[in-house]
């Protein structure tokens, strides 16, 4: 289909019935305390649901507990695959690509101040990595796994932001249009899946064209679980790729929000990366586009880190063309991703609640044979 700026305004209204329902159910019997005590430890696929849940949970659950019956199974373990050859590359594209994505758009920004994330980045980093890794885990959808529980609260999160923000008459709907839209939850599966492959492929990261397909797949299937409209999403890379250019040019701008959320970013990998000599590095890698909106504070790593795909291809050959450092640099990989998120969990799982009101406070690696290597689709809007 082809993206206008009218079919976008279309989807502004929308959000998702299914949760929406459920969460205005549990808010008006206040339920919301008990779902949450009760929920906290259903946290994998199968596991029996505990007694005291109420009604309106239990059908919600019942009919968010399976896949999409058009799931290819073959094309999710390829984009499993693809993530373990890249996790690190792509947890680092999600950091410094996606997320000040995210806050280049004022009314994105706006909204996750409004849920207390600007004083937490940590918290929404780590919910974001531990999301990503519960899916590409090679059961992510059989019993034991902790996808597709986490998937259904996100997704109820999400409606519970809805809820409040209009009930609390804290969004101009009008202005704004509703809070976390159709048209915002398929801007966020462009921002973490099309805009990631960008990313890597501006850091020089060797993908096949199969990989690429995969991984944009698999963030389909996400954005199918969330309750996005399969009706409206993009069905390839290259849909993407318009959806994406006339969603940012859309909406971005300067914001004082986006501003402050980028610099408590940079402020967290400060601490989080031991040392200080790259601490300069975490500013300059968000890169030129969007800086001066997002006030990123200019060094001179900024010309320095340029030469890091050169770094990177060095690896990434390395990887093409022998099966044991690939393996070396795949368990690398593997264990920098799980180190990164343990500090921010600071060694805990994410539990993901509805709020009852929106406080102040609020093994062996496998790769992917090398095949046609991929190349963005080229931009759909000039200038």
């Amino acid at each position: 289909m082809t993206y206008t700026q009218a079919s976008m305004d279309a989807l502004r209204p929308a959000g998702d019935e299914l949760a929406d329902a459920t969460v205005a159910t549990l808010l008006e019997r206040g339920e919301v305390g008990k779902f949450n005590t009760l929920m906290r430890y259903v946290s994998t696929v199968g596991q029996e649901l505990p007694e005291g849940l109420p009604d309106v949970a239990h059908q919600y659950l019942h009919e968010t507990s399976t896949p999409p019956a058009w799931v290819d199974w073959s094309e999710m373990e390829r984009a499993r695959l693809f993530f373990i050859d890249n996790n690190v590359h792509i947890s680092t594209a999600l950091s410094f690509a996606s997320m000040p994505a995210c806050y280049v758009l004022p009314h994105v920004a706006k909204l996750l101040s409004a849920t207390h994330s600007l004083k937490y980045p940590s918290k929404r980093m780590a919910e974001t990595g531990q999301f990503t890794v519960y899916l590409m885990q090679p059961d992510a959808f059989e019993a034991g796994s902790r996808f597709i529980p986490a998937a259904q609260k996100v997704r109820l999160l999400h409606a519970s932001i809805r809820h409040h923000l209009r009930r609390e008459d804290h969004w101009d709907i009008a202005g704004l249009g509703t809070p976390i839209c159709q048209e915002d939850m398929i801007g966020g599966q462009m921002m973490f899946s099309i805009q990631v492959l960008d990313a890597l492929h501006r850091l020089g990261i060797h993908m096949s064209t199969e990989g690429a397909d995969a991984y944009y797949y698999a963030w389909r299937v996400v954005g199918a679980m969330l309750g996005v409209d399969q009706n409206h999403v993009p069905k390839d890379l290259r849909a993407a790729r318009e959806f994406s250019d006339l969603y940012m040019t859309r909406h971005m701008g300067p914001s004082e929000e986006g501003a402050q959320l980028t610099r408590q970013l940079i402020d967290l990998y400060e601490e989080v990366v031991p040392g200080t000599f790259f601490d300069p590095v975490v500013g300059a890698l968000i890169g030129d586009t969007c800086a001066d909106w997002l006030q990123v504070p200019r060094t001179p790593w900024d010309t320095a880190v340029k030469a890091a795909p050169a770094l990177l291809n060095v690896f990434e050959t390395v990887e093409d063309n022998s099966p044991l450092g690939a393996w070396a640099l795949d368990r690398l990989g593997h264990f920098t991703t799980l180190f990164e998120l343990s500090s921010l969990t600071r060694g805990r799982v994410m539990h993901y609640a509805i709020p009852e009101q929106l406080k102040n406070d609020f093994g062996v690696s496998s790769t992917i044979p090398p095949k046609s290597r991929w190349t963005p689709p080229p931009a759909t809007i000039s200038g």
